[in-house]
């Protein structure tokens, strides 16, 4: 890509914005990150620190009062602020990258589908788990029907945090759109539906288990998909023994993946996209096979492909310059959201909601 590069506004600077969007914003050709907004002092000294040349901004208020001297605004502050800040930028004219959930429900997301369409501006949703590394490669088994007819599809997005951490994440207040459903149940319900589309039924466990938690940390979602594959999706901060990242099952073969995608890692390490970006020892490979356990020894490891969060982000100035379509709409995220609203509504009333 050539030419001036696109100049950025990062709306937020915690763990989101300082983690993920700024420095995969900073390695993406075409893109320069011109602005971070933080009210946080230690948050401006930080963005100072890690990129001298960016502007600081106390409030967005300073960052559209800037508009015309701006190309993209990535939206990575608290879930409550996802849509005001949305419709401001949209309505401002300005195209909108937004962190996940892009809104507290699916109705919201397609109002600002709508209001993004209206205006010919891009609107996309940072759903960058779908470059994780077992979950490319878990896409590419599937699509050379290497697993023959898949059955079932087992996620597990677990931790071991038995203390609350306290913050908006974990609050009780409906008005964060807090909890484990709508942080991490946004990335494994994206993932389902990209792997085996629109679903027909959910049921869900939502429970409350640590002293002093507000809000769900340990849930369980069962989805039914139109094709006939069955998705049970774990996310968890009080799993004392971890599961398999994916355990998935087919016709021919199972495969069965543990361990996290190592990008997030590196990114907190401080490292930044290069040659060797996204790779996995061979010790960590998932295995295929059919009648064995892959625990001790049984079928084939299977080369996890490299995990790619900066191809997001390629992909949005590609579609910026009008070079390729938007990685992820507001609509696909509408439809999970559709998903997580019916999970809610299932653990709350204790029965299976047909969508």
């Amino acid at each position: 890509m050539t030419g001036t590069p696109l100049r950025v506004g990062l709306i937020g600077y915690g763990l989101a914005g300082s983690v993920f969007h700024a420095p995969l914003i900073a390695a993406t050709e075409g893109l320069a990150l011109d602005t971070v907004v933080t009210s946080n002092p230690e948050r401006q000294e930080q963005a100072r620190a890690e990129f001298p040349d960016v502007r600081v901004a106390g409030t967005p208020e300073e960052l559209f009062d800037r508009a015309d001297a701006l190309d993209l605004i990535v939206i990575a502050s608290p879930n409550k602020t996802h849509v005001p800040l949305a419709t401001t930028a949209l309505k401002a004219g300005l195209p909108v990258v937004v962190d996940k959930p892009v809104a507290g429900t699916a109705a919201e997301a397609r109002e600002l589908a709508a209001l993004a369409e209206e205006r010919g501006l891009l609107l996309s949703v940072f759903q960058n788990r779908r470059w994780d590394n077992d979950f490319l490669t878990l896409r590419k088994l599937v699509e050379d029907g290497a697993l023959g007819e898949v059955w079932r599809f087992e996620s597990r997005f677990e931790r071991w945090r038995p203390r609350p951490k306290g913050g908006w994440r974990e609050s009780g207040d409906p008005a964060e759109i807090g909890g484990l459903l709508y942080d991490l149940g946004s990335h494994v319900v994206d993932q389902a539906l990209v792997l085996f589309g629109p679903v027909t039924e959910v049921y869900a466990e939502a429970v409350v288990r640590r002293a002093g938690a507000e809000t769900d940390d340990d849930t369980f979602i069962a989805l039914t998909h139109a094709s006939g594959v069955r998705s049970h999706l774990y996310v968890s901060s009080t799993t004392a023994q971890l599961g398999p990242r994916f355990r998935v099952l087919g016709s021919r073969a199972g495969y069965v993946k543990h361990g996290l995608d190592p990008q997030e890692a590196a990114l907190r390490e401080g490292l930044r996209p290069g040659p060797a970006w996204g790779a996995e020892p061979e010790a960590l490979w998932g295995r295929i096979g059919a009648g064995q356990s892959p625990l001790t020894g049984g079928g084939d490891p299977v080369p996890t492909l490299r995990g790619d969060y900066p191809a997001y982000y390629a992909a949005v100035a590609a579609a910026l310059a009008g070079d390729g379509p938007n990685p992820v709409t507001a609509l696909e995220a509408a439809s999970a959201l559709d998903v997580l609203e019916a999970a809610r509504r299932s653990a709350h009333e204790k029965v299976t909601v047909t969508l």
